[in-house]
């Protein structure tokens, strides 16, 4: 996936109010957000010149959470905008637990720690 981002991706989390811009911690969180997922797997895309759409269905911490990566790509294929939104509310907050759970290991892997 880190070879599908641009340098300057930004990444907009579900459940964190900032974004967070850059490769490196964007790589970061993708890495571990896939470990979290269990039975990740994407069930259909749309696109269209200005980007794509990917819903996705997985589980975290045993709840089905259906979400959807929404994506914009510069004239290289590259993922500028990664804007991601989950559903429902009891598996948004599973994936925050556990993704804040990661968040010191996620600096530290983006080298921003």
């Amino acid at each position: 996936m880190r070879a599908c981002l641009a340098d300057d991706v930004v990444f907009r989390s579900p459940v964190a109010h900032k974004p967070y811009p850059g490769k490196p911690i964007t790589a970061a969180i993708l890495a571990n957000v896939i470990e979290v997922f269990e039975d990740f797997h994407y069930v259909r895309e749309l696109g269209d010149d200005a980007g794509h759409a990917l819903v996705f269905e997985a589980k975290v911490d045993g709840l089905d959470i259906t979400g959807c990566d929404f994506l914009v790509l510069d004239d290289d294929g590259l993922i500028t905008d990664f804007m991601v939104m989950v559903r429902p509310l009891k598996a948004a907050s599973a994936l925050a637990e556990a993704m804040g759970a990661r968040f010191d290991r996620i600096v530290e892997q983006a080298g921003q720690g």
